[in-house]
């Protein structure tokens, strides 16, 4: 099925075609979510929606790779290309602003997070992917066993190590894009088909996949050597530690998922607009972290 990876509006079992005709007149009638997905992944320039199909046909095109590889290619094209994020740029040796940024907003995030996990569990059947969430479930908020600390409760941990209390931290609203991601990725959850969830939440744990220099992205998440120095507290070591061990395994895993399940054909264009969908909010959430940091800074 396609559907608009600017609003994720189903069109049905149409082709490409019925997109560029959908993302023409949205962006005739300036609609300002379907104006910026053409501007950032098509063109700038008003054209007829016949026009539009050669570049959709590119954006949606495996070529001769695997719906993982195109996932972790678009991943690595908008967050890590030559110019890589703005808050990826940020966090190479992150101020303490930057770091409670990152504390405030992402505790919002990370409890969407849970929802989202507990959501795709609960609409599959596949036995290998409810073990797979399961082990999310526990891993980020539940607490993993006995000598292991949540995720979530390490980030809590970065903030008062960097002098904020958790009290204060879990009473802070959302900034408005954090918000926007938040709701859009519960949409997703629980409107999308689970396979298109899978690939939409997941896929986002490849922000700190260490392994992404190897395929092509041009810095790490952070520079590996604030983890052995002492620029940032040992919470803040711990915290994203965590992520930069983890995250390889967990990214690779769930995309191995989304490849299995979504790859046929009535499904695999729902997939991809969804993952559009949600790296889009991914990349204004992470700016919000920044916007979040300026606070501090003031």
């Amino acid at each position: 099925m396609t559907s608009c990876p600017a609003c994720l509006r189903p069109l049905g079992q149409a082709d490409l075609l019925a997109l560029a005709e959908h993302l023409g007149d949205e962006a005739e009638a300036s609609e300002p979510a379907h104006v910026r997905w053409l501007n950032q992944n098509l063109t700038r320039k008003k054209v007829p929606a016949a026009e539009l199909l050669p570049g959709l046909e590119r954006v949606y095109d495996l070529g001769s790779g695997t719906l993982k590889e195109w996932i972790k290619a678009r991943f690595i094209s908008k967050f890590f290309g030559p110019v890589p994020h703005p808050f990826v740029t940020a966090l190479q040796h992150p101020s303490r602003a930057t770091l409670l940024g990152y504390v405030v907003e992402h505790q919002h995030f990370l409890r969407q997070w849970v929802r989202s996990c507990a959501y795709i569990m609960a609409r599959t059947d596949e036995p290998k992917v409810i073990l797979y969430e399961l082990d999310n479930l526990t891993t980020e908020y539940g607490g993993p066993g006995p000598g292991r600390v949540a995720h979530y409760e390490l980030l809590l941990r970065m903030g008062e190590s960097l002098g904020v209390d958790r009290s204060r931290v879990l009473t802070t609203p959302p900034l408005p894009s954090t918000r926007e991601g938040v709701e859009g990725w519960n949409d997703i959850a629980t409107r999308q088909h689970w396979v298109a969830a899978l690939a939409a939440m997941h896929s986002l744990e490849l922000i700190a996949n260490r392994n992404l220099v190897q395929d092509g992205a041009s810095v790490h998440y952070f520079d590996p050597s604030i983890l052995s120095g002492s620029e940032i507290p040992d919470a803040a070591k711990n915290f994203l530690r965590e992520g930069y061990e983890a995250d390889v395994t967990h990214s690779d895993e769930a995309l191995d998922l989304v490849t299995e399940f979504g790859s046929r054909p009535d499904l695999r264009e729902e997939v991809q607009s969804t993952f559009l969908r949600s790296i889009d909010l991914f990349d204004d959430y992470l700016l919000a972290r920044l916007e979040r940091a300026a606070e501090f800074e003031a």
